[in-house]
Formats: structure tokens, C-alpha cells, sequence
């Protein structure tokens, strides 16, 4: 890892300037750092999630404006990289104002999970009194994802360990069942013909379709490839890259925050020097929130 200085450039048309205070750790920082992507220059710049200060606009931006509090979802793999920078320039369509009342850092970890919620919620197809199982439950992306479900009125069964019960209760979250190989069968007891569809944060992959129905939906989040699945249950990868420029959901998301149906969470702030320390933390598993880069 790496610390360069580089020129930004100005933005063109229907972009941003954005000068960032916060950047959210994610999962997707790890891939790109173990795996990399397909002729991927150098420097790669990691991040998603940004929040920060609009420095300039492009022409044809007139819903955003120099000085303004925003979040971003950043594309990392394109060649300026990411949203781990002091300065970035953006697509204004992946740009909204922050919350009210929150703190860069905190908005930093809504847009992308946020986005890629509502995208496996899209992709679920999911009618009011429907059942939705998501594993992984304590997690960020879970808490946003069961929020979203509920907003549409669809009954969630989530896992937990036994002392975060109550935590993912308070996501809102139906019913919730313990955590562990026997997930497929304690969904089960609670709905026996199986749940529409499941939502993978905890990458249980093919253990998890017990819980599924027959001709249900499996909703991975890193992919899936070719395996073949079972019982007509159909596979629908989530890709939150398709879906980075849905101003309309950006704004969701913050008029969520604001009505206090999702809770932002930090597990811990770091510098830009300590960025391998905040990758180290989210990799050893067990955070509450998102390790969060502030400049």
C-alpha cells in the first residue's frame, strides 16, 4: 500500500468535484486488493463510499452546488480509482446531500450498501406479506437490506448470534434464528414451505437453499458463476456497480436516515496512514458498522 500525490481534474459535464472528509472500508476494498480485476492499471485508488464537500461542478449540474455536504458512490475500478482520496471527481447522478444531522464519516457508510439493498430488493421481486431470509444479519448490509424490506412491508427472518438477537430485532427484522450450520433448518421451523427469497450476506452459498422454496430466489453478493442450483430456485447475483448512478435511491436512502428506519454506524475511524489497519479490522470480521478512512 501505497500514499501518492496526483492532479484531479476539473470536472466535465454533469460531474463533481468532491473534496472528501470521509471514506468507508468495505468488503469490496478486499477483493480488490487480494483479487484485482481484469487489466487493472496502477495505481489502484480502493473505495466505494465517500463523503465530503463540493468543491466544482461540471456544466449541466444545477441540482448541486459548490459547498454543499454530500455523499457519493464511487466507482473504484476505472482509472482514476476510487473514493480513498483527498479529492475525487464523480458522476452527479451518484451524488446527493448528506443527511441532516450526521457526521461525514457516518454518511460514508450509506450509499453503496444502501444502494446495493435496494438493488437485491429489486432483484427479489418481493410483494407486501412475502417472506425474505437474510443471513449475516448483524451485518452492515444486512441492516440496511432488512430496512428496506420492511419499508415495503415484507416479513424478514434474519440470523444472529444469540447475544445480537436483540440487535437484529431492532433492525426489524420478524423473527430471528441463531446463527450457525443449522440456518437452513431454523428457517424452516419458522416458515416450512421455505422463504421466497434470501439475501446472502454471509456467503453460505449452496448450505442456504434449504431454506429457500421451491422456485424461490437466491440473491448472492459476490457473484455466482455457472453452479447450478436446485428446486427451481432461481439465482440473481447483485451487482451494486449497475446501479451507482440511482440518484433516486441515494435520496431513499437519506430520507431513511432522516426518518430514523436505518441507523448509521461507525466502527472506527483512521487516518489515511492507518488504512491498512482499518482493511485488517473489517477482514477479521465481527464489526457493527464500517471501518471509515476521515482526510
Amino acid at each position: 500500500m501505497q500514499f501518492l500525490e496526483r492532479a484531479v481534474r476539473a470536472p466535465a459535464a454533469d460531474e463533481v468535484r468532491i473534496e472528501v472528509k470521509a471514506a468507508a472500508v468495505n468488503p469490496t476494498d478486499l477483493l480488490l486488493r487480494d483479487r484485482g480485476f481484469d487489466n487493472q492499471g496502477s495505481p489502484v485508488v480502493p473505495g466505494m463510499d465517500a463523503a465530503g464537500i463540493i468543491e466544482s461542478v461540471g456544466t449541466g449540474v444545477s441540482r448541486l452546488r459548490p459547498g454543499e455536504k454530500v455523499m457519493a458512490a464511487v466507482m473504484p475500478r476505472r482509472p482514476e480509482g476510487g473514493a480513498q482520496a483527498q479529492h475525487i471527481v464523480v458522476p452527479a447522478a451518484s451524488v446527493v446531500p448528506m443527511p441532516e444531522g450526521v457526521s461525514f464519516a457516518e454518511a460514508a457508510t450509506l450509499p453503496m450498501n444502501g444502494l446495493t439493498a435496494l438493488r437485491a430488493l429489486e432483484l427479489a421481486e418481493l410483494k407486501t406479506g412475502r417472506f425474505l431470509a437474510v443471513t449475516g444479519g448483524a451485518g452492515l448490509l444486512a441492516n440496511y437490506a432488512i430496512a428496506v424490506a420492511k419499508r415495503r412491508g415484507i416479513k424478514v427472518i434474519a440470523d444472529a448470534k444469540p447475544e445480537e438477537a436483540g440487535l437484529v430485532r431492532s433492525y426489524g427484522a420478524d423473527v430471528v434464528v441463531e446463527r450457525g450450520p443449522d440456518f437452513a433448518d431454523a428457517v424452516r421451523r419458522e416458515v416450512p414451505e421455505g422463504v421466497d427469497a434470501l439475501l446472502d450476506t454471509a456467503l453460505l452459498a449452496e448450505t442456504s437453499f434449504g431454506a429457500i422454496r421451491d422456485g424461490g430466489v437466491y440473491l448472492p453478493v459476490r457473484g455466482w458463476g455457472d453452479k447450478p442450483a436446485e428446486r427451481g430456485i432461481e439465482i440473481r447475483p447483485v451487482f451494486v456497480f449497475e446501479v451507482l448512478e440511482r440518484t433516486d435511491w441515494l435520496e431513499l436512502l437519506r430520507n431513511m436516515v432522516a426518518a430514523s428506519e436505518i441507523k448509521l454506524r461507525v466502527a472506527g475511524e483512521y487516518v489515511p496512514e492507518q488504512t491498512a489497519d482499518a482493511q485488517r479490522a473489517l477482514a477479521a470480521g465481527g464489526l457493527r458498522g464500517r471501518p471509515v478512512i476521515l482526510f
